[in-house]
């Protein structure tokens, strides 16, 4: 069980890794762009593609992490004045809205990747598919934090800094 834990970790950390490397390069490449516009008059013919590339699979992954990490919106004005059972069932409610979520990002992801796949982005000649296949992994994320949560198993990795509770 202990190995088990482990590589979910290890897997978790190259997600997490991924993403923030998704987003350094994206923000590397606008600098870029952007320095290359202004004073070369240049820009080079694959960063608009790339950049729209990267703040997806960026994006998408961010959502699954803030999931992990119970990010999401809360509005706890009605819940604070309900019993704690009711509390909890809500709270079970909203973990498996958040899974069936999940499943529908892996189901129709991958259907949108096959889908695409035969055609191709114009600067980088990469499939279309690469851009939806953030959408699968991301459902994967998804289910996995919130298959974990529907049974107990605490899933934040991160302490919060000086936020409200």
């Amino acid at each position: 069980m202990q190995a088990l834990r482990r590589f979910a970790i290890i897997v978790d950390e190259a997600l997490e890794s991924f993403s923030m490397l998704a987003l350094l390069s994206m923000v590397i490449i606008v600098v870029v762009q952007v320095f290359t516009r202004k004073f070369f008059n240049f820009v080079f013919f694959w960063s608009e593609e790339v950049t729209l590339l990267l703040l997806g699979w960026f994006t998408y992954m961010g959502i699954a992490i803030g999931f992990r990490e119970h990010l999401h919106l809360e509005m706890d004005m009605l819940a604070n004045l309900l019993p704690s059972k009711i509390n909890w069932l809500l709270d079970k409610l909203i973990e498996l809205t958040a899974f069936f979520f999940g499943a529908y990002l892996i189901y129709y992801g991958w259907d949108f990747c096959v889908l695409t796949m035969n055609s191709t982005m114009p600067a980088t000649k990469l499939p279309n598919a690469t851009i939806y296949a953030v959408l699968p992994i991301t459902g994967a994320m998804i289910c996995t934090y919130t298959s974990l949560q529907l049974f107990g198993v605490e899933t934040s990795r991160h302490e919060e800094e000086g936020g409200e509770d």
